[in-house]
């Protein structure tokens, strides 16, 4: 799954969303289940699970008329990816300017 990161982070720019993410550490959790301690609608749930979905953080399922949904690993890796990808960059830049620094003071 290809994920725009501009996307994965502006889902995870919602408290809401996180707050989602939180309850569902927890184990599966039915839609209903998940506004109850939110206080939101089961459709603003939805709204927000769609999101999720997306942005590979979320699956649900369908059982008869109950909707389920888990955690998913696919945008949790492409914030470990860039998260990566940068501090190894800033590492590098950091590295070079501590050599600098020593060079100026000798």
């Amino acid at each position: 799954m290809n994920l725009d990161i501009d996307r994965v982070f502006q889902a995870l720019g919602d408290p809401t969303r996180r707050a989602i993410l939180d309850c569902l550490s927890l184990g599966p959790q039915s839609v209903s289940r998940l506004a109850e301690p939110l206080g939101v609608t089961i459709t603003a749930i939805g709204q927000h699970l769609q999101v999720l979905e997306e942005t590979g953080f979320v699956r649900t399922d369908k059982v008869g008329r109950v909707r389920s949904c888990r955690l998913e690993s696919a945008g949790f890796k492409a914030v470990e990816q860039w998260a990566t990808e940068h501090r190894t960059a800033w590492e590098r830049r950091l590295d070079t300017l501590g050599r600098l620094l020593v060079e100026d003071t000798d």
